[in-house]
């Protein structure tokens, strides 16, 4: 069932806001030139690696789609991506991900391999599921990378403060998850962005 709201979700998603995506795509290569997308390898269900997809929104940095991962830096984010990171327009390319298997739109948030290997048996478990564009985590924090910003040592506050309070809510979930749970999510995402 959550597969099949996913398939249709995703496909009716890209077709009704196929008008935006081309406006965000335009506005990116007018504002920052090419790439369009950013597609970094992220960790998927069953430790399977997969390419995220997302509109770019920093400086070009070819090692960042092997993985690397700035915790807290927003030093490469040009003025454009500020904007489309605020109101999540960036996130709009990974219901391709769902539509195509990779991903569920409610799930726990994929990480690159160097954070799932710094928990490797609490990540065991979250991802017996799919990982997903929205979750509890990802409300919780959606300011994380302000943050990370006002932390002395980024990296260290991910590690050892912000990750492990989102293995939490990822377990929390895959414990207790059902389509009912998903929706009260997606709405709770929805108010969050609109709010802002």
């Amino acid at each position: 069932m959550k597969r099949l709201f996913d398939i249709v979700t995703s496909f009716l998603g890209l077709v009704a806001l196929s008008p935006l995506l081309l406006l965000t795509a335009l506005a990116i290569v007018a504002a920052d030139g090419v790439p369009l997308l950013f597609r970094q390898l992220r960790v998927g269900r069953h430790g399977r690696d997969f390419r995220l997809c997302k509109f770019r929104t920093m400086a070009v940095r070819k090692e960042a789609e092997m993985g690397s991962f700035d915790a807290g830096g927003a030093a490469r984010v040009t003025p454009l991506g500020r904007f489309l990171r605020k109101t999540k327009l960036d996130e709009l390319p990974q219901l391709w991900n769902v539509l195509i298997g990779d991903m569920s739109l409610v799930g726990p948030r994929p990480e690159v391999r160097k954070w799932v290997d710094a928990y490797p048996e609490r990540w065991a478990a979250v991802l017996t599921v799919r990982p997903g564009i929205t979750d509890n985590a990802s409300i919780e924090f959606r300011n994380e990378e302000e943050i990370l910003a006002r932390a002395a040592d980024p990296e260290k506050a991910y590690r050892e403060d912000v990750l492990p309070r989102k293995l939490d809510l990822y377990e929390a979930y895959v414990q207790n998850h059902n389509l009912v749970g998903d929706l009260k999510i997606l709405f709770r995402t929805l108010w969050t962005i609109v709010r802002r």
